[in-house]
């Protein structure tokens, strides 16, 4: 049996997602839960559907097609009862203004693969490739292996992962053999402030980026990510932890990326039933690019290299 994962989207043509022009493949499920997730449908390790209310003219055609009595009106409105909702796609399939997505799909490594190589000659020409990102790619370590290992072994493809490396080390060590860049998300420097804000502690992630870094890094680039968050990690006390953490690793210098915090995840909550965590912090904007220069500078003075975007 070909090994099956488990994805929500690819993305052709990116040039944020590592060299050149890249073919960018979306893995569903992840351990965080980070407040600021602009892609919380890459959270959950199963199919779900996703319903645009703005985009809904009350047909009730998915009311009247649901098997399971999942969508209702409700006060003039169309209503899913997710509880009921075993995410079938019947609805999906009649809605006439495509206000309903199934989000997750099983493919295999051919499946992909097949949709990869139709970009090569953008890959030869502009340095670019493969990137394998989320989600977490790390939740479905075999299916995430096997791309990038075929990718590299059959078709010579540059491989880039986006990961928290919140994952077995085992687990790092296999996956890691077949990438030729690697991007690794720092979200927060203290353990308890990172809990607090994704769920989990960063003891893990911290140990594996050393592992990384230190002894499997030869021969490929590392370039570390930090989201910015205003009012929530942006505060100089963070800035400078992390600063001291990545010239504590073995190699000479490994840049950083800054991530400015966005607000076009908000949709997606609401289209998949939940609230918008970050809710909870009163106040809190994407930041301004005058910010962003400062904290890039501030990074700078410490004697970390910030890559432009």
């Amino acid at each position: 049996m070909p090994i099956k994962g488990l994805i929500f989207n690819i993305q052709r043509y990116s040039v944020h997602d590592g060299p050149g022009i890249r073919t960018l493949v979306f893995i569903k499920g992840c351990p965080l839960r980070c407040l600021w997730c602009c892609n919380p449908e890459g959270q959950l390790p199963r199919p779900e559907l996703m319903y645009f209310e703005n985009l809904c003219t009350r047909c009730g055609t998915c009311v009247k097609v649901c098997p399971y009595g999942a969508s209702v009106f409700k006060d003039g409105r169309v209503v899913i009862l997710r509880e009921l909702c075993r995410v079938c796609g019947t609805c999906v399939k009649v809605c006439p203004n495509n206000a309903r997505r199934l989000v997750g799909s099983y493919v295999t490594v051919d499946e992909v693969l097949n949709e990869v190589v139709k970009d090569m000659k953008f890959y030869v020409r502009s340095g670019g490739g493969l990137t394998v990102g989320g989600g977490e790619p790390l939740t479905q370590p075999e299916f995430v292996k096997e791309l990038l290992r075929r990718a590299k072994e059959e078709y010579y493809i540059h491989t880039a992962i986006e990961t928290s490396l919140y994952a077995p080390t085992e687990v790092v060590k296999e996956v890691i053999k077949y990438v030729d860049y690697i991007f690794i998300d720092i979200k927060h420097i203290d353990p308890v402030r990172h809990r607090e804000l994704t769920g989990v502690s960063n003891e893990l992630i911290l140990n594996n980026i050393r592992l990384v870094v230190n002894e499997l890094s030869d021969g490929k680039e590392v370039v570390i990510r930090i989201p910015i968050i205003p009012k929530v990690n942006d505060d100089k006390e963070n800035l400078k932890g992390i600063a001291e953490f990545i010239k504590s690793l073995k190699k000479k210098e490994v840049p950083v990326e800054l991530l400015p915090y966005h607000e076009l995840g908000k949709s997606k909550y609401t289209a998949l039933g939940r609230e918008y965590p970050l809710d909870k912090y009163v106040g809190v904007s994407p930041p301004s690019k005058e910010h962003i220069e400062e904290i890039s500078k501030y990074l700078q003075s410490l004697g970390i290299k910030v890559i432009k975007t």
